[in-house]
């Protein structure tokens, strides 16, 4: 929920206001909202990191399954909070700029995809093939979880909870100004589907399912599931020393 608070609230503070009819003038551009999913990755992180290792990604979690010793049988659970909790972020992010939104797309009963439903799901960019965009979320999400794992690795040069907090802020703000612009960094399944489903309830209608053939399931669901599993076996490969991995035990 705080994850898509800040990160979706971002995305509609910078573009909403970039439309007189909502602001006079514009507050922020690119560069902030790649600091707003940073920034609500990190407090999602370190608000709920004591209580449950602060899993906010159905992806990161079944890498960890996978590859570390998280229990499988907590897996199903985990996701369903991340899903919850997104949902209900966007939600709360839907009330808050409820009037904007309206001023943006010229009434009430207008909703449209392309104009707010993309501040909530992410879209792919026209030009993109269909293998480019699978390509792109499955880059980042493997470039994700290799720093998540770094992060945690002990072996691999112990650090401090807040300093865990610092590198995944850092490597979603990076990922956001490298590899962004085209598919709109999902590489969560949850940070999407949750607000996708928020938007199709409260009436951009069944596009944001239909759209480049069901798009939200092959790209931000499968691609950055896929995309942390062979990245966090890229670092068990090369790095990780830790029985826990498959790659090491005996």
């Amino acid at each position: 929920m705080i994850l898509i608070i800040f990160g979706c609230g971002g995305n509609c503070q910078v573009v909403l206001s970039s439309n007189t009819a909502v602001s006079a003038t514009a507050k922020g551009e690119y560069l902030s909202l790649n600091f707003g999913w940073a920034v609500g990755v990190a407090l999602g992180v370190l608000v709920s990191g004591g209580v449950s290792g602060g899993h906010l990604n159905p992806a990161v979690t079944l890498a960890l399954a996978s590859l570390r010793d998280f229990p499988w049988r907590k897996v199903p659970y985990y996701i369903l909070a991340q899903l919850l909790g997104a949902l209900c972020g966007g939600g709360i992010i839907y009330a808050n700029y409820y009037h904007a939104i309206n001023a943006y797309e010229g009434g009430s009963d207008v909703r449209t995809i392309s104009r707010t439903g993309d501040l909530f799901a992410t879209y792919a960019a026209d030009y993109m093939t269909s293998v480019s965009c699978f390509f792109s979320e499955f880059l980042a999400s493997a470039m994700l979880i290799i720093a998540i794992l770094a992060a945690t690795d002990k072996r691999n040069g112990p650090v401090s909870v807040w300093l865990v907090t610092l590198t995944v802020f850092t490597a979603i703000l990076g990922i956001g100004l490298a590899l962004g612009m085209e598919t709109g960094f999902a590489i969560n399944p949850a940070r999407d589907f949750g607000p996708r489903l928020l938007t199709a309830m409260v009436g951009y209608g069944k596009d944001v399912f239909t759209f480049r053939n069901q798009y939200w399931l092959w790209c931000p669901i499968l691609a950055p599931i896929l995309g942390m599993q062979v990245g966090g076996l890229v670092y068990d490969l090369l790095i990780y020393t830790g029985s826990e991995s498959i790659v090491n035990k005996s």
